[in-house]
């Protein structure tokens, strides 16, 4: 019997979908070689909700209709219409399916798992975004503090913040790494994380041992300049231990934390950032990050991945790349990520971008021309390896972030700010072909 309208479209929707019957899109970049696209699209619905690859006995219209997905749009780049047939490549498309949002509730693990599981080993297929209706979102509180929330705790408002790591990234014992927290604190580092191989409580540097003295540490910076420094404690460990490295962290006096989210997972992120209990920020660290969003063709695309996704699961800052580090990422790549780090989301608050990798007073004022003040730098070289120490490579940062936010060229500034003079010399000699040391 020939199918009624109702049923030939059952498995097809336009978006507004989403908005009138909560569900979710997941958007995906597919460069395969079909003759038939939507029939392709539909198998990736079936195959995520209640489908497999033969008829079972006990599929049903009415499972298919309350559990399935939907597919919303397929569109063609470029839209070739009556021009198909020079292609050197398979076509590129960009379908979009909606997911009932009962299928998956609000676990974080399911939602990835329904809407990007098994067809991420498809062929080159990557989910490039998510969206999600107000009330999934509702569901999560995200970062507990945020742009604001950091500010406030460390009372600076008018400038950007300035991070380091502990280098060398391990083999010291917790008194060097006290000294090397005091130096680069004094000369002005906000945020001081453990590098993220430093394990997060090892006999050669035991938790309980480094916590105590760095916050000893801090207290005296405090003592001595008026300013405050956050340690983010690298708390990462096996899933069934980060908990109990957080509180004891916490217990011992640490007053920010961080997690190496992409191996530990994104929903301990959140289990942490939603306990009453842990009260201090948490910085996420984006290694392991480029297994899931380094490929062209395949994975999850890094705006999604590290913004979106780690934001809603409750990092109030977050290491990530630029165009001006050794790690160079593409410009589209940053500004995106960038974009979803911070924009406007409902109850969601903003979470920090920390410009990271190779990250030098060289680069500074690309990023706050590009961002604006409300970022981190994050710098460890650029500190630790000023030829007059972490203090004046601190004070060097602190330098560079001024003339920035003034507006002032940085050479210029240099003038009056030795420790920046001696830095930048150091980093790119020709800079100084030209310039009077004597002013």
């Amino acid at each position: 019997m020939a199918k009624k309208l109702d049923e030939v479209n059952m498995k097809n929707a336009f978006p507004e979908v989403a908005f009138d019957e909560d569900y979710i899109i997941g958007t995906y970049q597919v460069r395969m070689e079909t003759k038939n696209i939507e029939k392709l699209a539909l198998a990736v619905a079936d195959e995520q909700t209640t489908g497999t690859w033969i008829k079972v006995s006990h599929d049903s219209a009415d499972k298919t209709k309350d559990f399935g997905a939907k597919v919303v749009a397929i569109y063609e780049v470029p839209d070739l219409g009556y021009d198909r047939g020079n292609e050197q490549l398979p076509p590129m498309h960009i379908v979009q399916i909606a997911f009932p949002m009962r299928n998956m509730g609000a676990s974080l693990p399911m939602m990835l798992s329904t809407v990007f599981g098994n067809i991420s080993a498809s062929g080159m297929l990557k989910w490039i975004d998510v969206a999600f209706p107000k009330k999934y979102v509702a569901q999560f509180q995200g970062p507990k503090f945020g742009v604001e929330g950091l500010r406030e705790k460390l009372g600076v408002y008018d400038r950007p913040l300035l991070n380091a790591m502990i280098k060398p990234n391990i083999g010291w014992t917790p008194d060097e790494g006290a000294q090397i927290f005091y130096e680069a604190a004094k000369g002005g580092v906000d945020v001081i994380k453990d590098d993220e191989l430093l394990p997060a409580d090892e006999p050669f540097c035991p938790l309980a041992e480094r916590v105590p003295k760095f916050m000893e540490m801090e207290k005296r910076v405090f003592e001595e300049t008026g300013e405050h420094t956050l340690y983010a404690v690298n708390i990462t460990d096996d899933v069934a231990k980060v908990h109990d490295n957080a509180l004891r962290a916490i217990d011992l006096g640490a007053n920010c934390l961080m997690l190496n989210t992409y191996t530990a997972g994104q929903s301990t992120l959140k289990m942490l950032a939603e306990d009453p209990n842990i009260n201090v920020p948490i910085l996420a660290h984006i290694d392991y990050a480029g297994v899931l969003s380094g490929s062209t063709y395949t994975g999850v695309a890094a705006p999604l991945v590290t913004g979106k996704l780690t934001r809603l699961c409750g990092a109030d800052f977050q290491i990530f790349g630029h165009p001006w580090g050794k790690f160079p990422i593409p410009y589209t790549t940053f500004n995106r990520t960038f974009k979803f780090f911070t924009q406007p989301w409902w109850n969601i608050k903003p979470m920090m971008f920390a410009f990271s990798g190779g990250t030098t007073q060289l680069s500074v004022k690309h990023a706050v021309d590009e961002c604006g003040m409300d970022v981190i730098l994050a710098a460890g070289g650029a500190i630790h390896g000023h030829p007059d120490g972490s203090e004046a490579g601190a004070k060097s940062m602190r330098q560079a972030i001024d003339a920035a936010v003034k507006g002032i060229d940085l050479m210029e500034y240099a003038k009056g700010a030795p420790e920046l003079l001696r830095m930048a010399q150091m980093l790119n000699p020709d800079i100084l072909k030209n310039f009077d040391l004597m002013n």
